[in-house]
């Protein structure tokens, strides 16, 4: 385990960000697009991903596989954070600008 301490740093907020889906399902739930048709799935298997990648993340063997699933991970919440940023659903009181710099890493 001799990885920078960024990688820590990320592995911890990911794997926190996971949790946060079991603790406060209804924020996430209220992003997902209706198109979707079942919010409280998508809530569960993407908190569950978070967790295991944030673990994955920190270590070495695991790390570069890690990456890459939080790579798509990524693109695959980025529909919720643009009907988020659409729909001004975000749950914090914000301006427009700083939705978009929050939209990539919610």
């Amino acid at each position: 385990m001799n990885l920078p301490w960024h990688l820590y740093l990320m592995a911890i907020l990911y794997i926190l960000a996971g949790f946060n889906h079991f603790r406060n399902p209804g924020m996430y739930i209220k992003i997902t697009p209706p198109f979707f048709k079942s919010p409280k799935l998508i809530n569960v298997v993407s908190g569950i991903a978070e967790i295991v990648l944030g673990i994955l993340l920190m270590f070495s063997l695991t790390t570069q596989y890690a990456a890459w699933g939080i790579i798509a991970l990524l693109i695959a919440i980025f529909p919720a954070n643009l009907y988020m940023f659409q729909n001004k659903k975000q749950v914090l009181t914000c301006q427009n600008g700083f939705y978009l710099y929050v939209c990539p890493y919610n």
